[in-house]
């Protein structure tokens, strides 16, 4: 099937949400002809009045039960309602033995889903690590591409392997539970050294004043840390929100504004921006090389190589050398 490159760029940037839901299969795609069509429209729309927009892209993570769909759901419809465009990309959970994955975040936003200043893409995350999909970088500059003003992409849970999505957003909020036991040493230190903004859902009915123990607790917790070059003085802040009644998230988006517009004002938006390009791109490096060893020759060279190592002839360090450089003899010829 010939990809028509021209005809996704033109419905992407006039905001044909089918165009953008067929670019985002595009790039997310694992075919080498996919992969190089992807590629080429990515590169079509910097041309165009597409990526070259900016979106604020808000990271969201959160334990499991925190009510992250039915916060996105609160917030994204608050967004809308102010005439602002909201893209939602959901990463759900792979099965390792499968490979497959539920996507039922758009049946838990019914009314999001509904409204038609909003988009929600649920993705798997199939096998990358770091709470998001692998080519959700690139699904978020198709959504930039087609005008929306943010892009909230929700991570699959929390823990230290999550801080990845800090490489691909411009504000990250954890989103967290009161009454959740030992909060403090739940979460580990890796996601709260790089959260912006931390809300404590769910600060309604009997847990109202749990949650503002809970606020309290993180409040006084990140004193404690390090100020980053990158925070005015109050950043990062912890915050009580209610999404079942929708209380709280007035403030928490003035809070998001304030902070983007200080980075914006001192430079630090430019960098934050720049530094996660050059991310990115040692990660295609990264991933490109360890393509390599999907080839024929390679497999069978690892197979070869693994036997050795389980009958002790060799080490693992040693063996890896020698595999590596077999590989580097190989692609020289």
């Amino acid at each position: 099937m010939t990809i028509d490159i021209a005809q996704l760029e033109s419905g992407i940037v006039k905001g044909d949400r089918r165009a953008l839901s067929r670019a985002i299969t595009l790039v997310e795609s694992t075919r080498a002809d996919h992969r190089a069509a992807a590629a080429e429209l990515i590169e079509a729309l910097k041309g165009a009045n597409g990526v070259s927009r900016e979106a604020l892209r808000i990271g969201l993570s959160g334990t499991p039960g925190v009510g992250k769909s039915t916060f996105i759901e609160g917030f994204g419809g608050m967004l809308t309602a102010q005439g602002l465009r909201v893209a939602v990309l959901a990463v759900d959970p792979s099965s390792a033995r499968s490979g497959g994955s539920i996507l039922g975040d758009k049946t838990r936003m019914d009314q999001l889903s509904r409204d038609p200043n909003a988009f929600i893409r649920p993705s798997p995350s199939q096998t990358h690590l770091g709470g998001v999909g692998r080519r959700s970088r690139e699904a978020v500059a198709l959504c930039e591409a087609a005008g929306f003003d943010v892009v909230l992409i929700e991570t699959v849970g929390v823990g230290q392997s999550e801080t990845v999505v800090a490489e691909m957003s411009d504000l990250f909020v954890l989103l967290l539970a009161p009454a959740g036991g030992d909060e403090l040493q739940g979460v580990k230190r890796g996601i709260m050294e790089i959260a912006d903004i931390i809300l404590i859902n769910k600060a309604d009915g009997d847990l109202k004043l749990t949650a503002r123990r809970t606020c309290a607790d993180y409040s006084g917790a990140l004193r404690l840390m390090r100020k980053r070059p990158q925070d005015p003085e109050g950043f990062p802040k912890a915050m009580m929100v209610s999404a079942l009644e929708s209380t709280g998230m007035e403030a928490a988006w003035r809070e998001m504004q304030a902070l983007t517009d200080w980075r914006r004002e001192n430079g630090h938006w430019a960098a934050r921006r720049a530094a996660q390009a050059r991310y990115w791109f040692q990660e295609e490096v990264r991933q490109g090389l360890l393509a390599r060893l999907e080839t024929a020759d390679a497999r069978a060279a690892l197979r070869e190589m693994g036997e050795k190592v389980a009958l002790g002839q060799t080490t693992p360090a040693i063996a890896a050398a020698a595999l590596l450089e077999q590989i580097g003899a190989a692609d020289a010829t």
